[in-house]
């Protein structure tokens, strides 16, 4: 079993930044990816950004590419989103989740971390 907590949301000015941070815990070495999403009131969630945990591999949405950076620290077992240059449809709970395999689902969740970006 894994546990997540996510910290570092908040309100910011559109164009400004924000660093969220996931600390994981009990079987990480099991992780073999962790996601960060988002959900917007009304709205799916959906996935933001990716990063295989062993080879650092990361993927991102088109929406955050070029803005967003994930990334994860083995020796603080913590994974974090940079995210540069926010806009107001950022605004959403993010959340950090675990995925114990290449071929299974996100099974693992955090508590989820409010970002809001006013315009």
């Amino acid at each position: 079993q894994v546990q997540l907590v996510e910290s570092g949301g908040g309100l910011v000015q559109a164009g400004g930044s924000l660093r969220l941070s996931c600390a994981v815990s009990g079987r990480t070495f099991s992780s073999y990816a962790m996601g960060w999403f988002r959900q917007a009131p009304g709205k799916e969630r959906e996935l933001v950004s990716a990063i295989i945990w062993s080879a650092g591999l990361m993927h991102y949405a088109d929406s955050v590419k070029g803005r967003f950076t994930i990334s994860r620290d083995t020796a603080k077992n913590t994974v974090y989103l940079q995210m540069n240059s926010l806009k107001p449809e950022d605004t959403a709970v993010y959340y950090c989740a675990a995925r114990g395999t290449a071929s299974g689902d996100y099974d693992s969740w955090g508590q989820g971390t409010q970002v809001t970006v006013s315009s």
